[in-house]
């Protein structure tokens, strides 16, 4: 299982893509999303919270990935199977990651599910990204991360390529969700790979 969480920064469609695209690889994810980045989406993306399971809403009305194998608990659900080392998980990704959650992750200071399970895929060893999603960054902003980086997470902010030629900014965003993907061992093809690239490029030169 991964765990994905959204928080409330902006960029709320890298946590949904992330999810679709675990779903269509097969992956079982357990998702969260803060109060917080529900109001950002409603804002970015005209979706609002509606019943039990509103981010499987989401993702069925993109009609995109299949929801059967995604699981959703509340932010402030201390019993959902997140908050416990014993469940299973083979990462946990943050996106987009708020400086408070990230502050928060760095401090061990749980005070919700989201925090709570950053601080248990740390104790427990496990894989935590987060896409940390701020910009310009402070002195305090590097020292949580710094703070994160030597703990263990990797800290993974959403930075623009160019050498995929992106035409939209659906093309942008694939791309950091693909990076997640590669940190976290899942194939994708949200894009070529430089080392595919570079060999077309020398390919091409040949033949000049």
């Amino acid at each position: 299982m991964i765990a994905v969480a959204i928080t409330g920064a902006s960029g709320p469609i890298l946590g949904i893509r992330l999810v679709e695209e675990l779903l269509k690889a097969g992956k079982p994810v357990h998702a969260v999303v803060s109060e917080a980045a529900w109001r950002v989406i409603g804002h970015e993306l005209g979706f609002m919270k509606t019943g039990p399971a509103p981010l499987s809403a989401i993702i069925k009305k993109r009609g995109i990935a299949p929801v059967k194998r995604l699981a959703e608990s509340d932010d402030k659900d201390f019993f959902s199977p997140l908050a416990s080392g014993s469940t299973p998980l083979e990462a946990m990704v943050v996106a987009p990651c708020s400086m408070k959650t990230l502050s928060a992750a760095a401090n061990g200071y749980s005070d919700s599910l989201i925090t709570r399970a950053c601080d248990v895929a740390l104790k427990e060893k496990k894989r935590l990204v987060l896409v940390a999603r701020e910009t310009p960054l402070s002195a305090i902003h590097l020292e949580n991360m710094l703070r994160l980086a030597r703990a263990g997470a990797v800290v993974l902010p959403p930075a623009m390529a160019f050498y995929t030629h992106p035409k939209t900014l659906s093309d942008m965003t694939d791309f950091v969700v693909g990076k997640v993907l590669n940190v976290i061992g899942v194939k994708h093809s949200l894009f070529q790979s430089w080392d595919k690239q570079s060999a077309e490029l020398k390919r091409r030169g040949r033949k000049k």
